[in-house]
């Protein structure tokens, strides 16, 4: 971060209470377009105040909104997702701007958060609840789902659209308002949407953003009034979260890295496998957290699969992500790909075999971009760095192990568990391996299985903290309290009054 001197960029700001606030610590996070490498922003950092206002704004907008019927909630719901439709574009290029993903990719992001926003729109029949008649002589009972209150999310750079689209939209079509920290690496989506929420006809304070680094996310799971966090960051970010709020009594749902393997039995359809790998392996520079980093290869279909491999991903066409006809766009940063090269030579010195190397990888005219070529591992073991760790960049290891018994076993002992996929032309072989691996989402003859809006996101082991998974109804459940009611009127009572607990006999 830097003192703020704006110069010719833009500047950048919170979002709180309807308004734009451009107030902070006097310190700006800097922006960079990844395929320029150079600065087009400046975001102010939030201090305590700004903070305590979005928490004061959401606050304030709470009792109102949790009443507001969930019809009218809906209705909202609908004008929020014509103005998104309205604008896709505009939010697409923000994010390639911002990301660096190629501009197709961000408009295939930009319609997955609008899914989520259609999914919202049916929260009336979401949120329907149980009812018995008669549970005993004049008694009925049924169940509430009601809003928790202020909740708070904390988001990744690589999806500023989609991602909190998982956490303000499900928030506020069950009631609660909500305060975003989007990254501040790629905040003008987020801003974007704030503006467009509003547009849309929700009130002031229901949504708000407010921009910054550690001590806001600190703020945030400190502040008395904040009742729920959500957040998707790499493990070490998503435990830290998820332990200091746990115990402060607050909800959470913390999604963290993820080290995804596809295992390529021998009967697999290659050709399919090979473009799998190379859209799910190289899509977005790798800087998903569904993408494919680990190809296991079972029995003797390891020289073929990294002979077909190789060729296509020498000739990814890399380029910046507003131009057209291109397979992958930049890094997010010089220093994360300062980091992902870092792993590439650690694979080189413990053994691994470098069969594209992609750190000498350049874009003519773009010379200052975060660019960097596909790189494609053999050989590699369970004890290297490259297998072990989230590399999020554009780096695939191939590791052979002799039979399905073996691939899962080795993608069970990981330690991370968000996706894994099986590419088999046998239905026996996908059954086993469905009900026997250990991991959150299963694709079977599909790679970077992202569940859609109506089922619910999420993985296993250290990918996940928290009872909850992200979107569908697991959202639902996340952001309300169940309650049960038991209700019996005073000219039912024939007996007085009465001192043990109402049963059903």
């Amino acid at each position: 971060m830097s003192e703020a001197d704006p110069g010719a960029v833009r500047v950048l700001g919170h979002f709180i209470d309807g308004r734009h606030v451009t107030s902070g610590t006097g310190q700006f996070a800097e922006v960079f377009d990844p395929a320029q490498g150079r600065v087009t922003a400046r975001l102010p950092v939030a201090s305590t105040a700004e903070v305590a206002a979005a928490v004061a704004a959401a606050k304030a907008a709470f009792p109102a909104w949790s009443e507001t019927a969930a019809l009218k909630r809906a209705r909202l719901m609908f004008r929020f997702k014509e103005l998104l439709e309205a604008h896709s574009d505009e939010l697409a290029e923000l994010i390639t701007r911002d990301h660096g993903k190629l501009f197709s990719d961000a408009k295939g992001e930009v319609l997955r958060g609008i899914e989520i926003v259609e999914f919202a729109c049916g929260i009336p029949n979401l949120l329907k609840t149980d009812f018995t008649d008669q549970i005993s002589d004049g008694i009925d009972n049924w169940n509430l789902r009601q809003s928790i209150g202020v909740a708070a999310g904390v988001t990744p750079f690589n999806f500023p659209v989609v991602v909190p689209c998982w956490m303000f939209v499900m928030a506020a079509a069950t009631g609660n308002t909500f305060i975003l920290k989007p990254s501040e690496r790629t905040p003008s989506a987020s801003i974007r949407l704030a503006e467009l929420f509003i547009e849309a006809g929700f009130p002031k304070g229901v949504f708000n953003v407010v921009h910054g680094s550690k001590a806001v996310v600190d703020a945030l799971i400190e502040h008395p009034d904040v009742s729920a966090m959500s957040v998707v960051a790499s493990t070490p970010v998503a435990e830290y979260i998820y332990g200091e709020s746990a115990k402060r009594g607050k909800r959470v749902q913390a999604l963290g890295s993820a080290k995804n393997h596809l295992v390529v039995m021998p009967d697999a359809n290659l050709d399919e496998t090979v473009n799998a790998l190379i859209n799910s392996a190289y899509g977005s520079a790798g800087e998903r957290c569904m993408a494919t980093s680990v190809a296991v290869a079972v029995g003797n279909i390891g020289d073929e699969l990294v002979e077909r491999l190789a060729p296509r991903v020498r000739s990814l066409r890399i380029g910046g992500g507003m131009e057209p006809n291109l397979d992958m766009g930049p890094l997010i940063s010089s220093a994360h790909r300062a980091k992902v090269m870092r792993y590439i030579d650690a694979g080189v010195a413990a053994g691994a075999r470098l069969l594209v190397d992609g750190r000498d990888r350049a874009v003519p005219g773009r010379e200052e971009g975060f660019f960097l070529g596909g790189s494609l591992f053999d050989d590699v073991k369970p004890d290297m760095s490259i297998y072990r760790e989230e590399i999020f960049g554009p780096v695939l290891s191939v590791v052979r192990v002799p039979d399905l018994a073996s691939a899962i076993a080795l993608v069970n002992a990981h330690e991370l568990g968000n996706c894994v996929s099986l590419f088999t032309s046998d239905g026996a072989t996908a059954r086993a391996f469905a009900r026997q691996i250990q991991i959150g989402m299963v694709g079977v003859n599909v790679p970077s299985p992202v569940p859609p809006a109506w089922h619910s996101f999420g993985g296993w082991k250290r990918s996940l903290f928290g009872d909850h998974h992200a979107y569908g109804q697991e959202a639902v459940r996340f952001y309300t309290r169940y309650k049960s009611v038991m209700q019996r009127w005073p000219d039912s009572i024939a007996k007085g009054s009465e001192f043990s607990m109402s049963s059903p006999s």
